[in-house]
């Protein structure tokens, strides 16, 4: 019986030790302010939806290299180009070899899953333009593609949403070539003009690639583009591997080939290069999330001590009634984090309306910034982080102040 009576009064003094302040006292605070409580609430919604631009710019940029690959996919083109595609020229009948000389190709009713393309960057301008006109509007840096039929069984994320395959002297455009050529979305519908290599070509349709790198592309017809650039070559062969197909075969065939001066790539390792180029990118997105973060630290360290200097005879009479400092502490921690927690939300609803989907334009074409779950995790959990670093040091700072200068203070 001793031992019990002792152990619950040692539980009754931890108690009183630490006797937490009630969860609606923090929630009531945050009312009886209201003009900083929302100020406070627009500064930390505005670091937040910063930090959620920048990584959904990384997982954009991630999302487009990746799903622009495909394992069964592989590339021919000049030796020694790396991944510069649009210096790449090789002879015209590289297509035809590859289908008759390397096994293990794709193939439907007879006929292999090959594409010959032509691909390069060049000046784009938005609409008709003949020898009678002057040059209106401003050219901007495009990515055309000449291709055949054939491109639809290899590039098979490739969807037409509106219009129709091109005839003679039509392109399709990816959905986001306005983006990449800085154009309104009007200017680029079907029916309207764009003109570069010397000719004007009226587009036909808008398609879309399942957000790879293709969408931010012009595709026009192998002949006609062959015939406006006064080339007869091609920039790479595109094909597609049978479950049976072994990638050895095409790449000892492109070794055996020496007068052709070809080399073989898996598309997917292809992509996987750019994403390692573009990693020093990716790192200076991070560094400028850690500086936005680290603002918004101080931002949220300068709301809390302005908050808690007002609060010196409140908190001073709470220890006098009582409540240990450790309690104290812990209801400005859940000011600061109910704060950062309906900021986060907010900042999420910002992103996923205005943010996710919309198209930046990039060097390697555009494409379209995304707020997945991964963002939001990262962008919630900064916000959190925040809400929390922010209210600990003013809260210790105050309560170091003796309870007797506390209680005079005005």
């Amino acid at each position: 019986m001793p031992c019990n009576r002792f152990s619950v009064l040692d539980l009754l003094v931890l108690s009183l030790l630490f006797r937490p302040l009630p969860w609606e006292y923090a929630i009531r605070n945050l009312f009886r302010r209201p003009l900083r409580t929302f100020l406070t609430f627009t500064g930390l919604t505005t670091v937040v939806v910063l930090v959620f631009v920048v990584i959904s710019f990384v997982r954009g940029l991630e999302s487009s290299l990746t799903v622009s690959g495909n394992s069964q996919t592989a590339l021919i083109f000049s030796l020694g180009m790396g991944e510069n595609l649009e210096y790449s020229s090789i002879p015209m009948r590289t297509s035809d070899l590859v289908s008759t000389s390397v096994s293990g190709i794709q193939q439907r009713y007879g006929q292999s899953y090959v594409s010959p393309e032509l691909y390069l960057g060049t000046q784009v301008q938005i609409g008709e333009k003949d020898s009678k006109q002057s040059d209106q509007g401003e050219e901007a840096l495009g990515l055309v593609r000449g291709i055949t039929p054939s491109v639809l069984p290899v590039r098979r994320q490739v969807e037409l949403e509106e219009g129709h395959w091109p005839t003679a002297g039509e392109i399709l455009i990816g959905r986001l070539v306005p983006a990449k050529i800085q154009a309104l979305e009007t200017d680029l519908a079907i029916g309207q003009w764009l003109h570069f290599e010397g000719r004007s070509w009226q587009i036909s349709g808008i398609f879309s690639a399942n957000g790879s790198a293709f969408e931010s592309e012009i595709w026009c017809r192998l002949d006609e583009l062959q015939t406006a650039m006064k080339r007869q070559d091609l920039s790479l062969v595109a094909l597609t591997l049978a479950a049976h197909g072994d990638f050895a075969d095409l790449d000892l065939f492109c070794k055996e080939r020496i007068d052709l001066e070809l080399q073989a790539t898996r598309e997917l390792d292809y992509y996987k290069t750019l994403q390692r180029d573009y990693g020093p990118v990716r790192w200076l997105a991070w560094l400028v999330i850690l500086l936005v973060s680290s603002a918004g630290i101080f931002s949220g360290l300068n709301t809390m001590y302005g908050s808690v200097a007002g609060r010196v005879a409140e908190l001073a009479t709470l220890q006098t009634i009582g409540f240990v400092r450790r309690a104290i502490i812990l209801s400005l921690i859940q000011e600061g984090v109910l704060l950062a927690a309906a900021a986060s939300l907010s900042a999420s609803m910002i992103a996923l309306m205005f943010i996710h989907g919309a198209a930046m334009r990039f060097t390697m074409g555009a494409f379209a910034l995304r707020v997945d779950n991964m963002a939001v995790l990262i962008g919630c959990s900064i916000g959190f982080f925040i809400g929390f670093c922010g209210a600990i040091p003013p809260a210790i700072r105050a309560l170091r102040m003796p309870i007797v200068e506390g209680l005079r203070a005005v």
